[in-house]
């Protein structure tokens, strides 16, 4: 099979508030890359597929938050899968940081960055 991934991804466990104007879901993040994030919420029938997806979760044993907005690209019996429309700068570097440490190849981390900087994901 041929790896379309252009992002490694890393498993991470962490609980997040999925948000869609007043409508509020908790997810289960599953895995996570500098692109997007795959999540299981049994609510899910209740997000608009054609709306981004405001996204908040906190990393274990630690104060840091991450915050992004993504777009719902699959929904698939309770799993979502975003990609990664908008992040600050200061997410996207706790998000940097902790693929870095999971991914365990540098060079794999760098290719990663080069292609979010060819698409100007984030800002």
């Amino acid at each position: 099979m041929i790896e379309r991934r252009r992002f490694s991804r890393i498993v991470y466990q962490a609980q997040a508030a999925l948000t869609q104007d007043s409508t509020e879901v908790t997810a289960l993040v599953s895995d996570l890359s500098l692109h997007g994030m795959l999540a299981t919420c049994e609510q899910s029938e209740r997000l608009d597929r054609d709306k981004q997806v405001n996204v908040e979760f906190s990393l274990s044993g630690s104060d840091v938050t991450i915050q992004l907005v993504g777009n719902i690209v699959g929904l698939n019996n309770n799993v979502i899968r975003l990609s990664i429309d908008h992040i600050d700068i200061e997410s996207i570097g706790h998000l940097k940081r902790l693929v870095e440490l999971n991914v365990g190849d540098d060079e794999l981390l760098h290719r990663d960055i080069e292609h979010l900087s060819d698409l100007g994901e984030y800002t």
